[in-house]
């Protein structure tokens, strides 16, 4: 029998894999653990153009996936720190003072983050998976059913038994699903358009986020001095944009960043993705847990969906140790439930915060609104308040998983 099933290899999925099955390599019994994964990556040869789908990881992340031994085998044309953010709203000059601008040394860091290359995270964490001991069995989740002892998996590859099955198969979990959980979802009406664009001007290692009044549009620093851009517009607008042609799309692009980097100039496909909430009501039955966004899926605006689940991995990982080191069940739902009030604690102010951006920053025109972009120069005035948000952007504060407190020396 199994002894943790992760449903979805993609970065959380593989994260909540690495650090299990690093954690108990060394022991006497290690854990057995095993992944459903069928579209598995293959890591992006040295020298590739990079793929437009990248992911913004918080310091926090970073020390997990350092805890999970991956970090450094990430090559680093795919990944980019940046040092700064700049954001403004619709009515402001992105260099005058109704800007905010969030800078590494305000704090003491080298940086505030990086912007990773997705395929090439998911690719170095599966490889470290498996070369921990773990198994990876490229097949899906046609039924499942808990029983007393175990859970009983039916996949296209045939019967599995599990102590405890993790759902980390993303937004419309299979798993969610086939366990009865149900969770709070709605649209927000939005698509979010992902490309890599070159400009004019240098992104000196700068991230750059403008909130349109009908919408959100971010360019994030790439390592090969490109861009890659998310920009979020309403489903209508959307249709517009996927269906001009690369000198009209650009066009537009440079109106909305108010050419802030120059000319823009499109050098991928342009992707597309629609824009819905959601937070499932548990994040737990017995002999299952949710994670990533599986549980919760939130806003882009504030590149923190994969950072929460990242999170999420560490924290599961760390009471199903504790529950091994008392020799306890990890399926059981005594146990499993302290990792759902420690996720929900932190996550609820989290998820109140991106909707607030959203709602009265990235949209709105009333006088809420305005106050609230006109409060990205008063932020900006207090160093106070600028540490709070860098620090709360970076994941460093709140009730950490041990993981997340990995001590590193970043360069």
């Amino acid at each position: 029998m199994i002894d943790v099933l992760i449903v979805g290899g993609g970065p959380v999925g593989a994260c909540v894999g690495a650090l299990l099955a690093n954690a108990t390599r060394a022991d006497t019994r290690p854990l057995s653990v095993t992944i459903l994964e069928p579209r598995r990556p293959t890591a992006p040869e040295r020298g590739s153009p990079l793929d437009p789908r990248v992911i913004a990881l918080s310091r926090a992340s970073e020390r997990i996936l350092r805890a999970a031994e991956v970090w450094d085998a990430i090559d680093p044309m795919r990944v980019c720190a940046y040092e700064r953010m700049r954001i403004w709203p619709a009515n402001a000059d992105p260099h005058g003072p109704g800007a905010l601008v969030f800078d590494a040394a305000e704090v003491g860091e080298p940086n505030l983050g990086y912007i990773v290359e997705s395929r090439a995270l998911q690719a170095v964490l599966l490889d470290e998976f498996e070369a921990a001991g773990g198994s990876i069995v490229s097949s899906q989740v046609l039924d499942l059913r808990i029983e007393e002892s175990s859970v009983h998996v039916e996949t296209n590859e045939g019967p599995l038994e599990a102590r405890l099955v993790v759902g980390a198969d993303g937004a419309h979990s299979a798993v969610r699903t086939a366990i009865g959980l149900t969770a709070e979802a709605a649209s927000y009406r939005q698509t979010a358009i992902v490309a890599t664009v070159a400009a004019e001007r240098s992104h000196e290692n700068a991230a750059w986020q403008r909130f349109l009044g009908d919408g959100t549009l971010a360019f994030l620093p790439l390592a090969d001095g490109m861009l890659s851009i998310v920009w979020s517009v309403e489903e209508s607008m959307a249709a517009v944009l996927l269906a001009a042609s690369a000198s009209e799309f650009t066009a537009e692009l440079d109106r909305a960043s108010q050419g802030v980097l120059g000319m823009t100039r499109l050098v991928s496909e342009r992707l597309s993705f629609p824009l819905r909430k959601l937070d499932a009501h548990r994040y737990v039955a017995q002999r299952c847990a949710l994670v990533g966004d599986a549980a919760h899926v939130v806003h882009p605006l504030a590149g923190q969906g994969v950072n929460l689940g990242l999170l999420d991995a560490a924290a599961l990982v760390d009471v199903l140790l504790a529950a091994r080191k008392e020799r306890e069940d990890p399926g059981a739902l005594r146990i499993l439930r302290k990792y759902e009030r420690w996720r929900k604690s932190e996550l609820a102010p989290m998820g109140a915060a991106i909707d607030a951006f959203d709602r009265f920053l990235a949209h709105g025109t009333g006088p809420v609104s305005r106050l609230a972009q006109r409060g990205l120069g008063w932020v900006n005035k207090s160093q106070e308040l600028k540490r709070a948000f860098i620090t709360r952007a970076m994941g460093v504060t709140g009730e950490l998983p041990s993981a997340a407190k990995f001590a590193t020396t970043r360069n």
